[in-house]
């Protein structure tokens, strides 16, 4: 009789803790996009590029959300790196915070590629320079090279990215 009165209610309290544990959110997997993230999450991943960024590391890059085939990134910039061109998707830029030159066009320094659908160059030779800064929105068409040429003193370009297929 004591062993039935301990198992009932320890059975009840499991079923009952069973549809509260099936609600928890299951962390995103490749199967399973990440389709949120909130200022806070954005937050914590600026400090943990402010923490973990190397210094000879130009780009500190993490992933915000994403569906396939796109992605949004949050770039954090400390330092000057190479120039880019993406040949089959454009790029959007969104400055978080902080300010940069940024230039578009032209053809890359010391060009190399760095896999089948991008190419990167150690600056661009022409191109247009413009001041961007904390609020700006930049897209880049494929097949144009774009770069960050200086960022501003004091402190690092905070960037959300989004690249855009385009075939």
């Amino acid at each position: 009789m004591r062993v039935r009165t301990l198992v009932v209610p320890t059975l009840i309290a499991v079923g009952l803790a069973l549809p509260v544990r099936a609600q928890q959110p299951a962390a995103p997997t490749a199967a399973q996009p990440k389709l949120y993230a909130s200022a806070a999450d954005v937050a914590a991943m600026i400090a943990k590029a402010k923490a973990e960024r190397k210094p000879d590391q130009a780009n500190f890059g993490q992933q915000i959300v994403g569906l396939p085939p796109y992605s949004e990134g949050l770039e954090y910039r400390a330092i000057v790196g190479p120039a880019a061109v993406h040949e089959t998707e454009a790029e959007a830029f969104y400055v978080i915070d902080g300010g940069a030159t940024m230039v578009t066009g032209g053809k890359l320094k010391d060009e190399k590629r760095t896999n089948p659908a991008n190419l990167s160059g150690t600056g661009i030779e022409g191109g247009a320079s413009r001041h961007v800064a904390k609020g700006d929105f930049i897209i880049v068409p494929e097949n144009t090279a774009h770069w960050f040429s200086a960022i501003d003193s004091g402190g690092a370009l905070v960037l959300m990215t989004l690249h855009l297929p385009r075939h």
